[in-house]
């Protein structure tokens, strides 16, 4: 069980987080200043530090050396940032920004330790082998880029990610909410000649409004009320790395304007300042908004949006995956059992089978909620379809038992002339079949034939384009 150190001086604070940490399996140990922590612990023995940054005394930023090499999680407020990036540039291995949310502070956790779990496992190699890790990387095909999946819409890009990552281009990686877009852009700032310098994450719609320009072009003292000195923005502290605008669908008009001077000067100006200073940043940016309708109707700068799209990288949606889900879950399930400790859990069939056919409207982040959801409450070894918490009448039978079935006997559906073979497959199988028979069967009658729900069988018409006929037999009351 890993083990965790707290350092922060707000009790409530730290109690929080203890008991979160300790509800998902992890040993915690806690201290009120880096002082005591000294004091009462033997600070490199624990596989992770998370600290404050600001406490009584010493800084947080003092267990970074404290630690000899245990990885140091900054915590700070927003107005603090700065100081944050500085911490990184000191050796924290990542900073959280505070309030934070449970989600967030507990997939960090778990990234830090699984990259410390991996270091330990594959050390450096002397340069001219091939690692194991690197070797595992060439047979998969995505090793390094660190994204589970091998369908052909992955596996192309990870093409491009491979050849943009090395360049200086702007990149927008565009899909659905929940579709892994921050994976992406870590991947191109990891394989990147910037990849020691910081990369610099902000979700554009986190921020309000009224202080996004602050935040992320900085501010003289005095530039507006309760600017009492003047600060760095996110923009300049990620000078020299990567800077990472999510949702920058939801950027403000005038923010995007002097976004835009960055990328056409390379300088910015800070809010109150009439001098420019310049910054080299290379910009990668996510949206699941469409920003050429949104620059059409004037929501979206024009002008920005050609800028940004200079390399455009589409994720597709879990659903679009194939056989994916399935191996993604598989992932999830060995994580969340990791951390309940147990070694038995497993998904049943049915489970496996609604996993596989379920359209997952929330993408890879819903999939995850739903396995740690599933493993949380499962009291058996195998995980069954219903601890999933999702709407399995999607799909009543498996691909291979549809495509196994033959019209039943009786009347015009004994016509065999579009029986599966094995070229067929299921949707072929599926579309050829309600097309003979819709013109003289219900709707009902179609479905019970297939040996599929109703609903399933309007879904699945909706999906392929085969609209339900209006008249003659099909129509029911």
């Amino acid at each position: 069980m890993p083990h965790i150190l707290i350092v922060e001086d707000e009790t409530i604070i730290r109690s929080a987080l203890r008991r979160l940490l300790e509800r998902n399996q992890y040993q915690v140990s806690e201290a009120g200043s880096v002082q005591e922590a000294q004091e009462r612990f033997s600070i490199p023995t624990f596989d992770l530090i998370v600290s404050d940054l600001r406490l009584p005394g010493a800084p947080g930023t003092e267990l970074i050396k404290l630690g000899q090499g245990t990885p140091v999680l900054i915590m700070t407020s927003y107005a603090s940032l700065r100081s944050a990036v500085d911490s990184m540039k000191m050796g924290a291995v990542d900073y959280i920004a505070k309030p934070f949310d449970h989600d967030e502070m507990l997939q960090a956790v778990a990234r830090i330790l699984r990259d410390r779990q991996a270091a330990t496992s594959n050390p450096a190699e002397p340069v001219g082998k091939a690692s194991a890790s690197a070797k595992a990387g060439a047979s998969n095909n995505n090793g390094e880029i660190g994204i589970i999946g091998s369908c052909p819409p992955m596996q192309d890009l990870y093409s491009k990610i491979r050849k943009v990552a090395p360049t200086d281009s702007n990149v927008l990686i565009q899909g659905e909410s929940g579709t892994g877009k921050e994976l992406v852009a870590r991947a191109l700032h990891n394989l990147s000649r910037r990849a020691k310098a910081p990369m610099i994450s902000v979700n554009c719609a986190a921020i309000p409004e009224s202080l996004i320009e602050s935040e992320l072009f900085g501010h003289e003292k005095g530039a507006f009320t309760g600017a009492s000195a003047g600060r760095a923005g996110l923009v300049e502290a990620a000078d020299g790395g990567t800077l990472f605008l999510d949702e920058i669908g939801e950027l403000p008009l005038e923010a995007q304007a002097r976004l835009l001077r960055v990328l056409q000067e390379g300088e910015i100006r800070r809010v109150g300042s009439v001098q420019s200073q310049k910054v080299d940043v290379r910009l990668i940016a996510a949206t699941h908004r469409d920003l050429k309708s949104l620059a059409k109707i004037g929501q979206f700068r024009e002008d920005l949006y050609y800028r940004l799209h200079v390399i455009a990288l589409k994720l597709p949606a879990l659903r679009e995956r194939g056989a994916d889900v399935n191996e993604i879950a598989q992932a999830f399930l060995a994580r969340q059992s990791a951390r309940v400790n147990r070694t038995d859990l497993k998904f049943a069939p049915d489970a496996e089978q609604a996993i596989r056919h379920y359209a997952w409207p929330g993408n890879v982040r819903e999939l995850e909620n739903a396995v740690e959801r599933a493993v949380i409450l499962c009291e058996s070894p195998e995980i069954s379809a219903d601890l999933l918490g999702i709407d399995i009448e999607l799909s009543d039978l498996d691909d291979e038992e549809f495509i196994g079935l033959a019209p039943q006997q009786g009347g015009a559906a004994n016509n065999t002339s579009h029986e599966p073979t094995e070229d067929l497959s299921l949707e072929d199988y599926f579309q050829h079949f309600v097309l003979e028979h819709q013109d003289h069967m219900t709707e009902t009658e179609l479905a019970r034939k297939l040996g599929v729900s109703r609903k399933c069988l309007w879904e699945r018409r909706q999906r392929l384009g085969i609209p339900r006929r209006k008249t003659g037999a099909t129509s029911e009351s």
